[in-house]
């Protein structure tokens, strides 16, 4: 009998937040992100407008600076996700397709996330040097040479 083939953990994450991502509900940018410990997942995320609010699909995007602010990214639904429903998120890793922004950097090292996985270089330089002083790891997953280091 052939052995079959199996896909890493990080592989298997990571295809699931890109699932996620199919759900974002702004026209700029789909991203997922996948919260998980020990190998469970614990919470997921995608950006897309507050609860109950017009989607950007439907009205469109509120730009700002270059920025759709009508969403909330996507590593901060996940982290609203596990708190809303009493999930503890300490000591966890998170799988997201696209690098986070300074201001979900520090949500997710502040919540405890210990490593951010990301597929997409769509960050800031300074996550680097914040990264290294919170002891959070950053794992790079994309096939281009561009990662935060």
């Amino acid at each position: 009998m052939k052995k079959q083939h199996r896909i890493e953990w990080d592989e298997y994450f990571m295809n699931i937040a890109e699932q996620v991502a199919s759900r974002s509900t702004c026209t700029r940018k789909h991203v997922g992100a996948v919260i998980v410990r020990d190998k469970t997942i614990l919470s997921t995320g995608y950006n897309g407008s507050l609860r109950g609010a017009s989607h950007c699909t439907d009205v469109g995007c509120d730009m700002e600076n270059g920025h759709c602010i009508r969403t909330v990214h996507a590593e901060a639904n996940a982290v609203a996700q596990a708190a809303k429903n009493g999930v503890a998120i300490d000591n966890s890793e998170i799988y997201v397709t696209a690098s986070p922004c300074l201001t979900c950097f520090k949500l997710l090292a502040n919540s405890g996330v210990k490593t951010i996985y990301y597929k997409e270089f769509y960050g800031d330089e300074r996550i680097t040097r914040y990264a290294r002083e919170a002891k959070v790891k950053l794992v790079y997953m994309g096939t281009t040479k561009r990662r935060i280091r």
